[in-house]
């Protein structure tokens, strides 16, 4: 129900997003398989990881992120914006960011008092925000800032106190002065341009993402299981029961696997320590803007699966004066999210007829209404 949220109500409050794998589908696959469970529904990564977990099937588990790794970290790993935009399908995923970022910037340029920053948490491993962010300032849109946590010059490191600095602009005489906009990007689930270095994370949105894609002859046993996976037809009881990988094969992809900067979609988390500290440091962030006063918190593309984020928030809701707004891409998903929260008042459920996709966001819900053009809020890009 659209009508239960406005951009007029939460422009001058502390806002805070949550943009999950749904704003980039279409570009990258989400953890969602078509392979059916038992109960004759679709499987996701997480729910088949956790099966083969419990069974100690070493060699399906290896699979299933071989699977993973092929389908959704390596495109994030390999993307380029301008082959991306060539393609008409991808290219609206893009355009979808450069619109939620430029309704953001409207919404923050419109505060008088304090000021103009906002906090985008994303569970996505792609630099889809970063590169929309480029794109907007190389137009001359207007003036804002992106804060990743990172400083430096050649190079880049994240740390997470960066996520306090605030930039301003003085006159020439330092009698006035005039606040940017700032959007913190905060990465919870780490992203494929971190890179470890020592003790530090390094951040390069450049292509040295080639140097370090997985390689070795046991992926050519993925094609098979990964075909099992995206078949609708299929069950779990399809799956091979023959052992498909070697110890020295699950081995050697794991000895690689486990240097990835990422979250991965289970209940065990990061494999680096440095990696792993700033993870629970971003969760605290998290935590720690959600219990400030009068704060909005909107939830896009994202499941709840993260059982870590899905208690936080759930804490959270004890401060009466926080709003949390759930994104429902469909009638079935609001059902799972009232059941999630059913004992929490200050949530609302944002649905639309049909499916609540990127477009639909964009256009339905976090938009503005012509009333609000009337009250002087000017439109993006003019």
């Amino acid at each position: 129900m659209v009508e239960n949220f406005s951009i007029n109500d939460i422009y001058d409050k502390n806002i805070n997003f949550l943009i999950g794998s749904g704003a980039s589908y279409g570009l990258f696959p989400t953890l969602a398989l078509d392979i059916k469970g038992e109960d004759e529904k679709s499987q996701t990564i997480e729910t088949l990881a956790t099966l083969f977990e419990s069974q100690n099937d070493n060699s399906l588990y290896s699979l299933l992120f071989m699977h993973y790794y092929k389908s959704c970290i390596e495109p994030a790993a390999m993307f380029n914006m301008k082959i991306a935009e060539a393609d008409e399908k991808k290219k609206e995923v893009l355009d979808n960011y450069k619109m939620f970022l430029e309704t953001l910037l409207v919404v923050l340029l419109r505060r008088k008092n304090g000021e103009k920053n906002c906090n985008v948490f994303t569970t996505n491993y792609d630099g889809c925000l970063a590169f929309a962010a480029d794109d907007l300032l190389q137009q001359g849109y207007t003036d804002f800032v992106l804060n990743d946590g990172a400083i430096g010059f050649s190079r880049r490191f994240l740390q997470a106190k960066n996520f306090k600095s605030y930039v301003y602009q003085m006159g020439v005489f330092e009698k006035h002065r005039a606040d940017i906009p700032q959007i913190n990007l905060i990465n919870l689930h780490g992203s494929v341009y971190w890179y470890k270095d020592e003790e530090n994370i390094l951040v390069d949105y450049s292509d040295k993402n080639k140097e370090r894609l997985l390689k070795g002859d046991h992926f050519k046993k993925l094609e098979n299981f990964s075909r099992l996976l995206e078949d609708p037809t299929k069950s779990i009881d399809d799956l091979p029961t023959e052992k498909m990988l070697s110890k020295e094969e699950e081995n050697l992809f794991w000895e690689d696997y486990k240097k990835l900067p990422i979250v991965n979609p289970t209940k065990w988390k990061f494999h680096e320590t440095v990696f792993e500290e700033h993870y629970y440091q971003m969760l605290r962030l998290l935590s720690y803007e959600l219990e400030k006063p009068n704060s909005v918190f909107i939830i896009f593309g994202f499941s709840f699966a993260d059982e870590h984020i899905l208690n936080l928030v759930k804490r959270s809701l004890s401060n009466p004066s926080l709003q949390l707004f759930v994104c429902c891409f469909s009638s079935d998903g609001v059902k799972d999210m009232r059941n999630l929260f059913k004992s929490h008042r200050n949530v609302e459920y944002i649905f639309v007829e049909g499916s609540l996709n990127f477009s639909a966001f964009n256009e339905k819900v976090f938009n503005l209404s012509p009333k609000e053009d009337e009250e002087g809020i000017p439109e993006p890009g003019a």
